[in-house]
């Protein structure tokens, strides 16, 4: 059996429908599907979509070819017009950064001083989960960490959370705006990439195949959809088991996880996306700057695209069986729409896989390419890097 489409329900339809299989021309800068999706995201025409991905990759080489001249950069990000904007720590800087092309600042703080103030906060969520703060990041555009709150549910521990953010002063910005979290398996009658524990039968949505150095594949997933270490299904045949998962139920975690796949089995290079035209190959996994423009594939919302809005964010899941609350830390946060089973779902920015649905609001709705909304994903970065592993490209 060879999982055919990452990132989808993993239904007999998608295994084998021809539609998601058919491959797009190999001439064109972006497949259709993925320029589609994005023009409807935005609310602008197919061809102002491909200029905005044009220019999107043109700046990202700019800010490459910085890194190779070492000019020291502190966080990039890309603005509502499109625009990437360089964090640098001296007028010198700047005007290197400008001399490429692209917009300079040099900020009161920059990333790598609220990385450390983000890293405290983390740390006094690590020692008692703080219901009622829904999630915590380095917010770039605003050059502070930004923390939102549920106003109508604020637990002591939240109060004494919220005393240690204000000790920051300024370099901490308070939402009161904040919807509890929660990831994103549902329990469902069936398979798909299921599995079962005590509590009932699971699904999510497949994530990305990658290999350790002896040539071993394994799937790369959401943390809480392997978190039992369990023997993994699609349409009811075994496909993979779990073998680590950093993602513990009440307990400090990372959602990241791998699944060792069967030697019979594959994970394909593309990413399915929905009926909206052919799948999109994955050709490497270069991390895109805050702002910049990327879809999901996931089996319940299916295909959904936004922008990437922050990294290295942390939230409070809540657990919707009674279970305690979770506090998970290195998140990437998105303007990409997603529901319950889409946990595990493929995030790819162009032909870059970006990561995994984690979680998101409790209670959205999601409805076709152009809804709005907001969710969370898994690094595939980050998880690569820590087992080790190299992604599987087509």
């Amino acid at each position: 059996m060879v999982v055919t489409a990452v990132g989808t329900l993993l239904s007999a339809a998608v295994v084998t429908g021809a539609a998601q299989a058919t491959a797009a021309p190999t001439a064109a800068r972006y497949q259709p599907e993925m320029v589609t999706a994005l023009a409807h995201s935005l609310g602008v025409s197919e061809d102002a979509a491909v200029a905005r991905l044009d220019r999107q990759a043109a700046q990202e080489g700019e800010l490459s070819d910085l890194g190779r001249a070492g000019v020291a950069t502190d966080g990039a990000y890309f603005t509502a017009d499109g625009r990437l904007t360089v964090n640098v720590s001296s007028a010198a800087a700047a005007a290197q950064v400008r001399q490429h092309g692209l917009a300079a600042r040099v900020p009161q703080r920059g990333e790598h001083a609220l990385d450390r103030v983000k890293a405290s906060l983390d740390a006094q969520a690590l020692r008692e989960a703080p219901d009622g703060v829904t999630s915590w990041s380095v917010d770039l555009p605003s050059d502070t960490v930004t923390v939102h709150v549920d106003p109508d549910r604020t637990s002591a521990a939240a109060k004494s959370f919220l005393k240690s953010a204000a000790a920051h002063g300024s370099a901490v910005r308070i939402v009161r705006d904040g919807q509890g979290l929660t990831t994103q398996a549902t329990v469902y009658p069936g398979s798909s990439m299921s599995w079962t524990n005590n509590s009932g039968s699971w699904v999510c949505s497949v994530g990305y195949g990658a290999h350790d150095s002896s040539g071993r594949q394994y799937l790369v997933s959401a943390g809480h959809c392997v978190a039992d270490l369990t023997d993994l299904y699609v349409n009811k045949s075994h496909f993979a088991k779990g073998v680590h998962s950093r993602y513990a139920l009440g307990r400090q975690s990372v959602d990241m996880g791998i699944a060792q796949v069967d030697s019979d089995d594959s994970v394909a290079t593309q990413v399915g996306t929905w009926g909206q035209g052919s799948n999109v190959a994955v050709k490497g996994s270069k991390r895109a700057a805050s702002g910049a423009s990327l879809c999901k594939s996931g089996q319940t919302t299916g295909w959904t695209c936004g922008a990437v809005k922050s990294y290295n964010v942390s939230v409070t899941y809540k657990d919707e069986h009674g279970g305690p609350d979770t506090v998970v830390t290195g998140l990437a946060t998105s303007s990409v729409c997603t529901e319950g089973g889409d946990s595990g779902g493929a995030y790819i920015s162009g032909n870059q896989a970006q990561g995994m649905t984690s979680g998101g609001p409790i209670g959205q709705q999601c409805s076709g390419t152009n809804s709005s909304g907001s969710s969370y994903f898994q690094p595939l970065d980050d998880a690569l890097s820590y087992y080790g592993l190299t992604l599987n490209t087509n």
